[in-house]
């Protein structure tokens, strides 16, 4: 099995003419799991690669059946695609945008849990399901994403698409498929925060052990923490927090990965985490050989 998408998934684009709604109709066609159709106001009738384009996301699930909605429009207009998206009564949104103005993060992630709607991101590229679907451009191009996601018994999710990526790469080296791959997002209020990504992994009975990349910043790695000591998480989980050396106030590049009045700290994280029996990885290399471990599974 698979969390979030699968081979049945079905998504769109809001966005689809601009620079990386483009980008994704091209990584996911390569990976055989192309859009269905995309949204930009005025230029409904228009096709991107084949792909049709809408006026509205209404029109568009008229004619569609649509599962996800990838939201790839600027960050000061991320509130309104979602609205659009969420009111045509699509469940699952996906925001590729990063930096959007948080107060827009706060309406909107409480718009969508009063409503049932899932949302990954902002400031996620993609999610990977091995050999059935990958929504956005996680991976690459085609020549690297199928060497890098590979199916098998891991759960992984990381608040950086480029560690996704990174991590996944480890594991497949190793032998370590995974059940899906995504970035959970870099940005200080998220949807799908490391606490919702292991409920979802849990419930997967093809997946066997999970991998957590946090960052300092936030408190979503102490959540997971207190949910997997409280049993809400069976599965075996492996993290590692990047930010070590990180002075307080630092922001290194994920507009979440800020350190303040003590909270967020990297120190915090491991031993809430190391409290919670999670096995800590000190290098990206350590993670492969602790999920065997875990697995029991030979070095």
């Amino acid at each position: 099995m698979a969390i979030l998408v699968n081979e049945k998934t079905k998504a769109i684009i809001q966005g689809i003419t601009g620079e990386s709604g483009i980008r994704f109709v091209t990584r996911m066609q390569e990976f055989g799991s192309p859009p269905v159709a995309g949204v930009t106001p005025g230029k409904g009738g228009q096709d991107v690669q084949g792909v049709p384009v809408y006026d509205t996301v209404a029109e568009l699930v008229r004619d569609h059946r649509v599962d996800w909605s990838s939201i790839n429009v600027p960050a000061a207009f991320v509130k309104d695609a979602v609205y659009e998206a969420i009111d045509a009564g699509i469940k699952n949104v996906f925001i590729y945008a990063e930096r959007v103005p948080i107060h827009d993060e706060m309406e909107m992630m409480a718009y969508a849990e009063r409503l049932g709607v899932t949302i990954v991101g902002p400031n996620t590229p993609g999610i990977v399901s091995p050999g059935k679907f990958r929504l956005g451009g996680l991976g690459g191009a085609r020549d690297y994403v199928s060497e890098i996601f590979t199916p098998g018994p891991v759960g992984l999710v990381s608040r950086s698409g480029g560690m996704t990526s990174t991590i996944a790469y480890y594991l497949s080296r190793s032998g370590l498929g995974q059940t899906t791959g995504f970035g959970c997002g870099g940005d200080a209020i998220i949807g799908t925060p490391f606490k919702k990504a292991l409920k979802l992994f849990e419930k997967d009975p093809e997946t066997k052990a999970m991998v957590m990349f946090g960052e300092i910043g936030t408190s979503y790695e102490e959540e997971a923490a207190q949910f997997i000591k409280s049993g809400g998480c069976t599965k075996p989980v492996v993290a590692f927090v990047a930010g070590k050396n990180a002075l307080p106030g630092f922001r290194f590049g994920h507009a979440g990965a800020l350190v303040m009045k003590g909270r967020g700290t990297y120190e915090g994280k491991i031993a809430a985490l190391a409290a919670a029996g999670v096995r800590i990885a000190y290098t990206l290399r350590d993670i492969p050989r602790m999920v065997k471990e875990a697995l029991e599974m030979p070095q």
